[in-house]
């Protein structure tokens, strides 16, 4: 996998996470600690959850092999296409990720909440010949930097740009989606 896909998928991965922590910066100027305490947190969930649907995806890799790319053509695709419909939803009152709810459980429960499309895409990449590892502290050091960014300076582009970025990380899954389809339709 080349270094501009590992990218992408990172960048897609951590847009959630993003999202949530400009919101919570959007509403008082956080201090620092507590910037690094949420990219820690979302960081660390969010690299090991691809890790988990990686290795429940090499179990089934074998049962599934002949239409692997069909399987990670959907996750993906399904994955990308609910965050377009979120990047562009209201958030329902007194979600946990709402700003000012600052408890660490909570916080971990966002966390987890905002990784699961991560398992999913763990899930597709089993099915094709990566470098797992490579990829999740990617997506991990990706989320920490975005989360922690974000918190910082949410209440300058939270409410400007998050539901832009969004929506831009949901199309570039449903775009490698659509590319590793293409790429093994055009082998055959």
């Amino acid at each position: 996998m080349s270094p501009l896909t590992i990218a992408v998928i990172a960048f897609g991965m951590s847009i959630d996470s993003l999202i949530v922590s400009m919101g919570r910066g959007a509403v008082r100027t956080p201090r620092f600690g507590e910037a690094v305490r949420t990219g820690l947190v979302f960081g660390t969930v969010e690299m090991l959850t691809p890790l988990i649907g990686w290795f429940a995806g090499m179990a089934a890799a074998r049962y599934v092999a002949a239409v692997d790319h069909w399987i990670a053509f959907a996750l993906l695709g399904a994955v990308g296409g609910h965050m377009l419909i979120e990047a562009f939803r209201s958030p329902a009152d007194g979600e946990c990720g709402e700003p000012g709810r600052g408890s660490l459980l909570c916080l971990i429960v966002t966390a987890i909440g905002t990784s699961i499309d991560a398992m999913a895409v763990g899930v597709s990449l089993a099915l094709l010949d990566v470098d797992i590892v490579v990829i999740a502290l990617a997506i991990g050091a990706t989320t920490f930097v975005m989360s922690t960014g974000g918190m910082l300076f949410g209440s300058m582009i939270g409410r400007r740009f998050g539901r832009w970025a969004a929506g831009a990380g949901g199309l570039a899954l449903l775009a490698l989606g659509v590319g590793i389809l293409g790429e093994h339709l055009a082998l055959v």
